[in-house]
């Protein structure tokens, strides 16, 4: 398994969020937590958006944000 911030995951891809760095409150107010589940559903490589999937639901994110998520992928 290999750790990584969120913006670095490709189409399809599944992890676990390790890590969070920075603030946490908009990551929680998002449903991104530590040990949470996500498959990354699109990337948007200049400006964003980061848009994964965690519980079953889309959750759209900048890149400055997804960045400080880090997570473990198989």
């Amino acid at each position: 398994m290999t750790q990584k911030s969120l913006t670095q995951m490709k189409y399809g891809e599944t992890g676990v969020v390790t890590e969070l760095l920075g603030s946490r409150h908009d990551l929680n107010c998002l449903g991104i937590r530590k040990g949470k589940p996500l498959k990354m559903i699109t990337r948007q490589p200049i400006k964003g958006p980061v848009v994964v999937l965690a519980d079953g639901v889309e959750v759209a994110m900048g890149l400055e944000i997804a960045a400080r998520v880090m997570v473990e992928s198989e």
